[in-house]
């Protein structure tokens, strides 16, 4: 471009120096043309003219020349718009470069470009130069609507030399407001859908375009068009990317944050994709999974597992089924879900597996079985996690009852097998729920006996000793609401012995059977109390009766029956059937 230049200045110097000496030649000529007449040297008469002719010659030429250097500016300033056809800039960046090459190629004093809203249709302003904001905002007759209007209605170029001398131009508010002279507006189209319109003017000037103008202008618009296109294009794009990038990202954190176990795998086993949740059920990172075959993840499931996977291969429809099976010495429980992967043509590709460990249910809800035969319901209801529970053996001081059916050996002896059971039940069912009641544990039925126990890390309590007695007084009054619907050879009493001290707590049995247990004094202690009862009775130990002795009311006595390792127990107390009514 500077190499051009100078090469046009060199010219446009050569000619003017021309110019000079066509001028200086023809005043010589006309200074001494009558001296040269006089010497007889005649001139050709036309000589002065040519002389003349030449000179205008000269200065058409360099006229011509400063013509072609515009239009070579022009088509070098053009060609250099190609390079927005491929550009990613944003579509503000390109709109604010075709505003400029606009002003740039005609040389206007104002320009600005509308465009078509996508969603709409409607036209609206993008970007001006050579205008203020209020003179474009919207509403604005600055704007000449109308000449945008023509060129959106018609799909053709308009070119003015004198707006206000135009028929079709001087009846707008604009051009009459504002005194428009030289308009030129073209369509910028894309793919041949006008999208929008490129206009400049001139206030003062009239004629400034011409036809070279709007040929430069309308082969621009129609770069600038697919420009100003392609530039929405990749907005669009990576508006899409990012909200697809957002997606996946979204995506991956709910992948990554579901408890279940998900594999995919192809139509040959092999897994294409897990998340975390799996790394718990293989022992396999995700990462690592990738590309193993199925069988390789997972721990030795069983045959029916495998079977079930082709089963849903070969039906096309998802399946659930439980999974059982034996994994380093612990019995494993699986939920799966299985479905087919379709591709793009519909064909099943894969599955995808779905995969829940209730191994730790299965465990806590075999625990919560377990301690639901000798914990009440609704202490049972109120234990919060069955995880944080804990059986494990342990020493703690607490308030053992050892309640026994007096009389039952005999009465046993006179009724059937079906009826015995069915009273012993009820006597022993009403105990149950008294103890239920003061939220006692039942450890243990023995016969016509049971053992019941409070203050257990089970059923932790402060005030359990005032709780056992409470539940023996209410076994005393279900014996006897029991005594008037039974008949008179049906109707037995209870003999309770209650004791609080030191006790070992916890299960005991082997791995297929196990059951909640209260070893040491408090236990051993409570049923000495119970042999020492009459029928009827509470009987306490000294360390009971210190608890709850001031709301009761109970005789002391010596113990009858005093086997050894129970000597410490010179005085017993005794709650008599009139007598069993603890004070609030």
């Amino acid at each position: 471009m500077t190499g051009g230049t100078s090469a046009f200045g060199a010219l446009q110097a050569q000619l003017r120096g021309l110019k000079e000496r066509a001028d200086e030649v023809k005043t010589l000529l006309e200074q001494q043309q009558q001296l040269l007449r006089r010497r007889g040297i005649r001139l050709p008469s036309d000589a002065v003219d040519r002389l003349w002719n030449l000179r205008s010659s000269i200065d058409r030429l360099s006229v011509d020349m400063v013509d072609t250097q515009m239009q070579l500016a022009q088509l070098r300033r053009l060609a250099e718009t190609t390079a927005l056809i491929n550009s990613t800039q944003k579509t503000d960046q390109v709109l604010n470069q075709v505003v400029d090459t606009v002003i740039s190629l005609t040389q206007a004093e104002r320009g600005y470009i509308v465009l078509k809203n996508h969603d709409t249709g409607e036209l609206e302003f993008k970007v001006a130069r050579g205008l203020s904001a209020e003179e474009t905002a919207a509403g604005g007759r600055i704007v000449s609507w109308s000449v945008i209007n023509q060129v959106v209605a018609t799909g053709e170029a308009v070119l003015t030399m004198d707006a206000g001398a135009d028929d079709n131009l001087s009846a707008s508010e604009s051009i009459v407001g504002f005194n428009l002279r030289s308009i030129l507006a073209v369509p910028l189209k894309a793919r041949d859908q006008l999208i929008g319109v490129a206009y400049c003017d001139n206030r003062v000037m009239a004629g400034l375009f011409k036809e070279n103008e709007l040929n430069l202008l309308t082969s621009f618009g129609q770069q600038a068009a697919v420009a100003i296109e392609n530039a929405r294009l990749f907005e669009e794009i990576r508006a899409q990317t990012a909200l697809i990038e957002e997606m996946q990202v979204r995506l991956s954190n709910i992948f990554a944050s579901i408890g279940s176990g998900i594999i995919t795998i192809d139509s040959q086993d092999r897994v294409i994709m897990c998340n975390l949740a799996t790394e718990a059920l293989t022992g396999k990172s995700a990462e690592a999974a990738i590309g193993l075959l199925l069988s390789d993840l997972l721990p030795p499931v069983s045959s029916d597992f495998y079977a079930e996977i082709e089963r849903v291969r070969r039906e096309h429809t998802p399946h659930i089924w439980a999974e059982r099976f034996c994994h380093m010495e612990r019995e494993c429980y699986w939920q799966v879900v299985a479905s087919p992967l379709r591709g793009d043509d519909r064909m099943i590709s894969g599955l995808a597996l779905v995969i829940d460990d209730l191994t730790e249910r299965k465990e806590q809800e075999e625990q919560r079985r377990l301690l639901g035969t000798f914990i009440p319901e609704a202490l049972l209801a109120n234990i919060g996690s069955i995880d944080t529970l804990d059986t494990s053996p342990v020493e703690r001081a607490i308030t053992a009852m050892f309640a026994d059916v007096r009389g039952f050996t005999a009465f046993s002896e006179t009724l059937q097998p079906e009826d015995l059971m069915r009273i012993i039940n009820r006597y022993l069912g009403a105990a149950s729920d008294a103890i239920d009641a003061q939220d006692g544990i039942v450890d243990q039925y023995l016969g016509d006996a049971i053992k019941a126990s409070w203050n257990t890390q089970l059923n932790p309590q402060e005030d359990h000793a005032i709780r056992a007695l409470r539940a023996a007084q209410g076994i005393m009054a279900a014996a006897r609401a029991l005594h008037t619907v039974l008949q008179p050879d049906h109707r037995l009493h209870f003999g309770i012995g209650i004791h609080t001290g030191p006790a070992v707590l916890g299960m005991v049995g082997g791995t297929q059977r196990s059951e909640y247990a209260v070893l040491g004094e408090a236990a051993s202690a409570s049923k000495f109390l119970q042999e020492n009862a009459e029928p009827g009775e509470i009987v306490l130990s000294p360390t009971t009766y210190a608890l709850v002795g001031e709301r009761i009311r109970a005789q002391p006595f010596q113990p009858t029956k005093a086997p050894d390792g129970f000597q410490q127990f010179a005085v017993l107390y005794r709650i008599s059937l009139d007598d069993s009514e603890a004070r609030p």
